[in-house]
C-alpha cells in the first residue's frame, strides 16, 4: 500500500513537472510576439511611418496583455504601458514619440523571463 502512494505521487509530480514548461512556454510565447511587434513598430517609426507603427505596437499590446493574464512580472507591465503610449502617440501622428515608448517597450519585455 506504501509503495502504490509512493508511485502514485512519483508519477503525479513528474506529470506536474512535464506540464510546467507547456505553460511557461505558452507565455513566453506571448511576450516573443509582443517583442516581435514591438520591433516592427520600432522600423516604421523610424521611418515616420506612424500608422504602421500602430498597427505593430497595437499588435504587441494584445500579446503582451495576453501575457500578463499568466505573468506577473515588473517588466512586462512597463512594456505593456509604454506600448499603450506608443498606440496613442502613433494614433496622434506623432511617429517619433510613439517610437521613444516602442522602444521603451521593446527593453522591458526582452526583459521578461
Amino acid at each position: 500500500m506504501k509503495v502504490t502512494i509512493q508511485r502514485g505521487a512519483l508519477l503525479l509530480a513528474a506529470v506536474a513537472l512535464l506540464g510546467m514548461p507547456l505553460v511557461a512556454q505558452a507565455d513566453n510565447k506571448h511576450v516573443s510576439e509582443a517583442v516581435e511587434h514591438a520591433k516592427e513598430a520600432v522600423e516604421h517609426g523610424k521611418q515616420g511611418h506612424a500608422d504602421a507603427l500602430t498597427k505593430h505596437a497595437e499588435g504587441a499590446l494584445k500579446h503582451a496583455q495576453a501575457a500578463q493574464k499568466d505573468t506577473k512580472n515588473p517588466h512586462l507591465d512597463e512594456g505593456v504601458k509604454h506600448l499603450q503610449e506608443a498606440v496613442e502617440h502613433g494614433k496622434a501622428g506623432h511617429a517619433d514619440v510613439a517610437t521613444k515608448h516602442a522602444e521603451g517597450a521593446v527593453t522591458h519585455l526582452s526583459e521578461v523571463k
